[in-house]
């Protein structure tokens, strides 16, 4: 019995002895092991997690997108007036001469306010608005880089833009949800954007003015192809219409006519919606700092850049710059021998808008030198629109 109890004894005294620091050691060193093998794998799982959500915002506005279809006899969105090229596109003719354009209207406030980019005229009754904002129902203004434009005359990018860049306004978030400031339009990687409109986000109205500068909006994380917007010959690959590509005012009466989704020749491959900023494999400092007030990079100013992209046939995948810019070359290559098309308009994307060879994009903007060797123009100036594509499944 005595033996049995020092035995015990022995036991629980040993039980209390301390580690060593040696085994203390060994401890931490596997515990930091396990951390640097699984901290990659949660950051992976975590970027794949905010990639997955974007992907899901673009399915949510693939269903509002063909709603919209469904309801306007399978025409694209479009802001702007059918019949805007009776006056070859003039805002100061057409609101003097043909009618009042529909307005390009953000939403109600909490108050009862309607706000929009308000068009002025003669023949418009609400008697407020100016044709400087004509371009927000314009799908793309063709200007060449470098002109600048209102407020940032070194930002060549603002004579770029129009209502491709608007997919949140009023007259489509009604086949979303409602409201212009809303998740859906904002990819999870855009801290920026979300951050500049949270105070829009946590309002309920259809749309909540910037509490500090109601004059400045926060504009969604994608966009529409503004080549699908207009009709196919604004950048028609033939000989015959290579001087007017690009210059819908140069195509007659319907030359700002949406056209039918339905006349898509390769859905599966020419883009409808995509993340406008550089936001998958970025590199280097979150803005670009080459303008006068910085902005986001944008997503055809890396190599590596890969957009979430929404296609027409409804389809989301990521979309890699460089597998696009090869995608280009090859195309251009296999129809160097077409004496039918036009120079300019072999590749994917169109050269022979007012956008020039760099297209939309400027020479030395870029974060990436390989940009600036290799330009791309991917989803935005697409040869022959939405008869194009923007990328080449493999073997074709």
């Amino acid at each position: 019995m005595t033996n049995i109890i020092n035995t015990t004894n022995t036991i629980a005294k040993l039980s209390r002895r301390a580690f060593t620091i040696i085994e203390l050691l060994v401890v931490v060193s596997i515990i930091s092991l396990l951390i640097a093998i699984l901290l990659p794998a949660i950051g992976k799982a975590k970027d794949g997690a905010l990639i997955t959500q974007s992907l899901g915002n673009l399915n949510n506005m693939s269903k509002a997108n063909f709603a919209y279809a469904a309801d306007w006899s399978d025409r694209h969105f479009t802001a702007i007036p059918d019949d805007a090229g009776q006056v070859q596109g003039s805002c100061a003719n057409y609101v003097a001469t043909v009618a009042c354009p529909s307005q390009q209207l953000l939403g109600f406030d909490t108050t009862g306010g309607l706000w929009g980019y308000w068009v002025a005229g003669a023949l418009c009754p609400q008697g407020v608005g100016q044709c400087g904002n004509w371009q927000v129902l314009l799908p793309m203004v063709w200007a060449a880089p470098g002109g600048g434009g209102p407020g940032n005359p070194t930002n060549p990018y603002t004579n770029s833009f129009g209502a491709h860049e608007m997919i949140n306004t009023k007259s489509f978030n009604a086949y979303v949800n409602g409201r212009y400031y809303d998740k859906v339009y904002f990819a999870p990687k855009d801290r920026i954007g979300l951050q500049s409109c949270d105070y829009g986000l946590q309002n309920e109205a259809e749309y909540t003015s910037n509490p500090t500068n109601a004059q400045q909006i926060t504009f969604p994380t994608y966009m529409w192809s503004p080549a699908n917007m207009i009709p196919p010959t604004a950048h028609a690959s033939s000989v015959r219409d290579c001087p007017n590509a690009g210059k819908q005012n140069l195509l007659g009466p319907g030359g700002y006519r949406s056209p039918l989704m339905g006349m898509a020749v390769f859905p599966d491959q020419k883009t409808m919606v995509i993340e406008k900023l550089w936001l998958q494999n970025k590199q280097g400092p979150e803005l670009n700092g080459n303008f006068a007030t910085p902005r986001n990079w944008l997503f055809n100013e890396g190599y590596n850049s890969s957009p979430a992209c929404l296609f027409l046939d409804g389809h989301v995948q990521l979309c890699g710059m460089n597998t696009a810019i090869n995608d280009d070359k090859r195309a251009s290559v296999q129809n160097a021998a077409n004496s039918g098309m036009c120079v300019l308009g072999k590749g994917l994307w169109h050269r022979g808008t007012p956008m020039g060879n760099n297209g939309w994009y400027t020479t030395g903007a870029g974060y990436d030198p390989l940009i600036d060797m290799k330009p791309t123009s991917f989803h935005m100036l697409t040869t022959d629109g939405i008869l194009g594509r923007d990328i080449l499944k493999s073997g074709n």
